[in-house]
């Protein structure tokens, strides 16, 4: 219970840091990562659990890459920007058989209860996760998708300090879009000016 109630804690901290585009949200992530491998392992959510440990190492790299500015010829902040039509068609495809490959994981080799909606949500976090270490503005609308999700699944599983959590990450997806799309609006406006 306590530590469920301390990754709440430091994910709510972590989702803050990314709508402030806050380089630290990688080294917290890494930590609500690591207590949340443990609370899925417990609750037997095995693929959230593997989805945490995909979160560690991305963490590692997205920290990487937002403190290099996107590239190591690049300066300054990594600007927020939108999706292109190669990285969605490259993403919807990795989403399709992430969802089907861990689906059918969990289904013929796990107890799972819950593998179809526990492989959408892990295969929608894994894109979703990607497309923030390169903030890209549409990775808000995945995680809006996978938190509402997951509220039910985690209802479902009686994970009620989760459910807060998610119901806080899916009102923090929007608010989230809204500020990352409205830096992305003053950076056009600004690079216009000049």
């Amino acid at each position: 219970m306590w530590i469920e109630i301390f990754g709440v804690v430091t994910g709510i901290l972590y989702v803050i840091l990314e709508v402030k585009q806050n380089r630290l949200l990688w080294p917290l992530g890494i930590i609500t990562s690591a207590a949340y491998v443990y609370i899925f392992f417990a609750g037997k959510f095995y693929a959230d659990m593997g989805l945490q440990v995909y979160y560690v190492l991305i963490s590692i790299y997205g920290w990487y890459y937002w403190s290099r500015g996107g590239s190591k010829r690049a300066k300054g902040e990594l600007p927020v920007v939108r999706i292109n039509r190669q990285q969605l068609f490259l993403l919807f495809l990795t989403f399709a058989l992430s969802w089907v490959g861990i689906y059918f994981v969990l289904d013929r080799y796990t107890d799972s209860t819950v593998p179809l909606g526990d492989s959408f949500t892990t295969a929608l976090a894994i894109v979703a996760t990607w497309m923030l270490t390169r903030k890209i503005i549409e990775q808000w609308f995945l995680w809006i998708i996978a938190n509402v999700v997951s509220i039910g699944l985690y209802i479902y599983k009686g994970l009620y300090p989760t459910v807060i959590l998610y119901a806080v990450y899916a009102g923090m997806a929007v608010y989230g879009y809204m500020e990352w799309k409205r830096s992305m609006n003053n950076r056009v406006e600004d690079e216009k000016g000049e």
